[in-house]
């Protein structure tokens, strides 16, 4: 009889590049709306001026505030794979028919229709990254895959200043649709259920199947239920509204005004830079070349800065970024030359689009591992509202001609407020998933300064 074989080890590291793939398909379909604006305002036969332009731009944001909550309160039922392939099948589909788009009010409404499957997938990658990752590279692999976001930024401004000169800006729509050839083939083949999500199902076999095929500690994940958990007849708390028990209502309100500040800085900057250095008097190719370089130092300062944040703790790192932005956004508004604006463009890409990288990281290392998708999903999902108000922040500013600085004004006094928020959150040392306190030498560096 031949003796069984030994389970094949799979690397954390699949997970973390499915997800970076998948956030890089996010970042792109949300990012080439700005990338297209100043073309879609002039495009003959729509009537499109900044406010309605603003407008379209928020209802993909609230399509995502709607695919978010809808999430958190879905994610305990059917899982997070599951949730992942049917995120990405439904955003995919939706950016294929925004490309055929007759007029302007379809088109909004599919952008609508695509925001609640990009929804689903930020606290779904965030959770599955965390989860998979080793303990003390959390915030690194939190910071490398969302960096994808920036990623698919990028790719947006970089195929818009080669294709929209030459082509209709359908096509860069329809770019947006590759997922669903590409991606969601390799996701169904290869994503593996979340171990907590196994185990709290009763899968508990399954659970430690997969995360000893990918070298997790069972118990760092799933703690062992304590005997006198064990004969406990009082009924489980949901994840819900477990998060607004004392221990963790102030975080939780917290959070959620963190990523309202700063998915506002993301999605106001990524919808409205373009067409305000446009006013500021540069030329589209330069226009969208800002974009890019926001999303670049968005890449690089999001990294490095995670990197800092497993060693001196996420919470000041968050902190002094909020308050980088600020400073960065504000000297945009001056009459600096050209390369020096470049440079500020690039700090405030960290500040903003790198902070809230950091931000989704903290949440997640701040809950017990049973509640991090569901608190992902709530403060991200409440913080959409911040996104929904960029784009129509910018809009409204546009239209009342007070000056292209007026929108950098703003925008630094959200960073300020971004700062105030986080600083606040209390810090202590964190519980294990089931609420039974971890002795200090086995809390994890970056676990215990952030949580609490």
């Amino acid at each position: 009889m031949t003796p069984p074989q030994p389970t094949r080890q799979r690397s954390g590291l699949l997970i973390l590049a499915l997800c970076f793939v998948t956030i890089v398909f996010d970042g792109y379909d949300l990012v080439v709306y700005g990338s297209t604006v100043p073309t879609l305002i002039a495009y003959e036969g729509w009537d499109l001026d900044t406010g309605s332009a603003g407008l379209i731009g928020s209802l993909a944001l609230v399509g995502m505030l709607l695919g978010t909550l809808s999430v958190g309160l879905v994610t305990d039922r059917f899982g997070r794979r599951r949730i992942m392939i049917g995120s990405i099948a439904w955003f995919s589909l939706c950016m294929l028919a925004t490309a055929f788009a007759p007029n302007e009010v379809v088109f909004g409404f599919l952008r609508f229709l695509t925001g609640i499957g990009l929804g689903g997938v930020v606290p779904t990658c965030i959770a599955l990254t965390v989860e998979f990752a080793p303990k003390h590279r959390r915030q690194i692999s939190n910071a490398v895959m969302f960096s994808g976001y920036s990623v698919g930024g990028v790719s947006a401004a970089l195929l818009a200043i080669a294709l929209l000169p030459e082509t209709d800006f359908r096509v860069l729509y329809a770019l947006g649709a590759l997922p669903l050839i590409t991606l969601l083939p390799i996701v169904v083949r290869y994503l593996p259920e979340s171990v907590s999500y196994l185990a709290a199902t009763g899968r508990e076999d399954e659970a430690r199947d997969v995360a000893a095929r990918h070298g997790l500690v069972y118990d760092d994940i799933v703690a062992p239920v304590p005997a006198a958990a064990a004969v406990d007849t009082a009924p489980p708390v949901s994840s819900m509204r477990e998060l607004f028990t004392p221990r963790w209502r102030r975080s939780t309100v917290l959070f959620a005004a963190a990523n309202f500040c700063g998915l506002l800085l993301v999605y106001g900057l990524n919808t409205w830079l373009p067409q305000i250095m446009r006013s500021a008097g540069f030329a589209l190719g330069s226009s969208l070349a800002f974009l890019l370089v926001l999303n670049l130092g968005a890449i690089v300062g999001a990294i490095s800065a995670s990197f800092i944040a497993d060693r001196i703790g996420v919470q000041k790192v968050v902190t002094a970024s909020f308050l980088l932005a600020c400073v960065a956004i504000f000297l945009i508004s001056l009459n600096l030359p050209a390369g020096l604006l470049f440079l500020l463009v690039a700090v405030a890409g960290l500040g903003s689009v790198g902070t809230q990288i950091l931000v989704g990281g903290f949440c997640a290392t701040h809950y017990p591992q049973k509640l991090g998708a569901t608190a992902l999903a709530w403060s991200l999902g409440i913080g959409r509202i911040g996104a929904i108000c960029g784009p129509l922040l910018g809009g409204l500013i546009a239209g009342w001609a007070m000056g292209y600085q007026v929108n950098f004004y703003a925008f630094a006094v959200v960073a300020v407020a971004g700062a105030l928020v986080v600083g606040s959150i209390r810090t202590q040392n964190r519980q294990d998933p089931i609420g039974s306190p971890k002795s200090p030498a086995t809390i994890s560096p970056t676990a215990s300064t952030q949580t609490g």
